[in-house]
């Protein structure tokens, strides 16, 4: 770890996250809380506010990959968190007036130019790092990502109860600024900016677009341990897309509907307090059992602790099932998040992304807008906590089948551990429904 922070372009880069990161938790919690407080009885908002975080991948998903490869990844990283600092004042004003359907637009364009900041700043990532600081930094991600989850809810709450909601957004607006700064002022060799040379932007046309789309998936399909990896992903975008918004509707509509603020913001500090030592451990339990077993115990684990969580009807005895959930998402974060940028090589990541993403963006927002539909009318919060659970489930049998067969071709079964040569990286999935830095499952 002392290593990782004697690079300052990885400090600049991992500062820049923090910062976008806490600015945008602050101010889409505080939203939440808004929309909740304005249409009390109509839940639909909340889930639709969600809904516009992660639609538009599906509508810009065939460029990400394309610019993240082709153009200057620094530049892309840079310019998008600006762009979204702009497009804040435009929310600020239309959150000031009142207008939701221009609140929902502005969301929905900001999160689209988000979807670019991504896959740029995860190559990046692995352009300046070492190989064996991967998992360390897939760690440090984790841990950061814990603390989000220890008092990014809180801090949302806090913000909108003492500065309104206008204020919260002025912090989100804010974070992207800063962070667009501190990205700019890094010092990047060309060949790890432009990992593919120069690309004009008058050749970026259909033709291009459409090879390198075709490249990206037929790298996808020629790499079954990829492959397979990415069709769990597509299974726990449902699981992601599910926990952007049970815990709040748990708190509002069944375990403590007067007092469902403090008790949300509760929610994401006893996430944090598993997944913090969860992360903590997550180096330590790969060199030990790999990544693979990892992978497979954290998911079963969560789904056995999701499944019960249906039973609870004790908002203490949700909060200390909740701990256990983070402390399983903890390791298995920490073990995608390190072992997939061993097997997809930098030069073509993004086109890898342009991909992986869409496909659980995909199954993220197909579970919103189921919520969004069935809820409360025809689904209860027992029959999606069910759902949950048997996905994870599921994920993790569909692991225990694929991986470790797919490893030992290339490699053996210890393939999947850290001290392992290169496999054949990924978007940077991650579990929690509730994402690392990167923007973590």
């Amino acid at each position: 770890m002392k290593d990782l922070f004697k690079n300052p372009r990885f400090i600049k880069l991992f500062a820049a996250g923090v910062t976008s990161q806490l600015g945008n938790t602050i101010g889409n919690m505080a939203l939440a809380f808004f929309l909740l407080d304005r249409f009390s009885t109509q839940p639909f908002y909340a889930t639709l506010a969600e809904l516009m975080y992660s639609a538009p991948t599906l509508l810009v998903f065939f460029l990400v990959g394309v610019l993240a490869d082709r153009m200057d990844r620094k530049r892309i990283c840079a310019y998008s968190d600006w762009i979204r600092a702009g497009l804040t004042v435009g929310l600020l004003g239309a959150v000031t007036a009142g207008w939701m359907p221009l609140v929902f637009l502005v969301l929905f364009i900001r999160s689209a130019v988000g979807k670019f900041f991504y896959p740029a700043q995860s190559a990046l990532m692995q352009s300046i790092l070492k190989e064996e600081h991967y998992t360390t930094a897939a760690g440090m991600n984790q841990m950061v990502f814990s603390l989000f989850m220890l008092f990014g809810t809180g801090l949302g709450a806090l913000a909108y109860h003492y500065i309104g909601i206008q204020g919260a957004v002025l912090v989100d607006g804010l974070g992207f600024l800063i962070s667009g700064v501190l990205i700019q002022s890094m010092r990047i060799e060309e060949k790890d900016r432009l990992p593919n040379g120069r690309t004009r932007w008058k050749d970026i046309g259909l033709p291009l677009i459409v090879e390198d789309f075709r490249k990206g998936i037929g790298y996808i399909w020629t790499n079954k341990l990829l492959l397979a990896l990415i069709t769990g992903f597509f299974m726990l975008g449902f699981i992601n897309g599910s926990f952007a918004v049970l815990p709040m509707f748990t708190m509002k509509y069944k375990l403590a509907p007067d007092d469902y603020q403090r008790y949300s913001s509760l929610f994401s500090i006893f996430l944090g307090i598993g997944v913090f030592p969860g992360s903590l451990a997550g180096a330590w339990l790969i060199r030990k059992w790999g990544f693979i077993r990892i992978m497979i115990a954290g998911l079963l684990a969560s789904g056995i602790v999701g499944v019960g969580m249906l039973f609870a009807t004790n908002v203490w005895v949700y909060l200390a099932a909740t701990t256990c959930v983070g402390l399983t998402i903890g390791p298995l974060n920490v073990a995608i998040g390190g072992w997939m940028p061993r097997i997809i090589d930098s030069g073509i990541r993004g086109r890898v992304n342009a991909w992986t993403d869409p496909i659980m963006m995909a199954s993220q927002s197909a579970a919103l807008g189921l919520i969004a539909v069935l809820f409360p009318k025809y689904m209860t919060l027992e029959a999606a906590y069910t759902a949950v659970g048997v996905c994870l489930i599921l994920t993790a049998a569909l692991y225990l089948w694929k991986l470790p067969r797919l490893a030992a071709s290339q490699g053996g079964w210890n393939a999947g551990r850290e001290t392992a040569g290169a496999v054949p990286e990924n978007s940077g999935a991650s579990l929690a429904g509730v994402s690392s830095l990167e923007e973590t499952l």
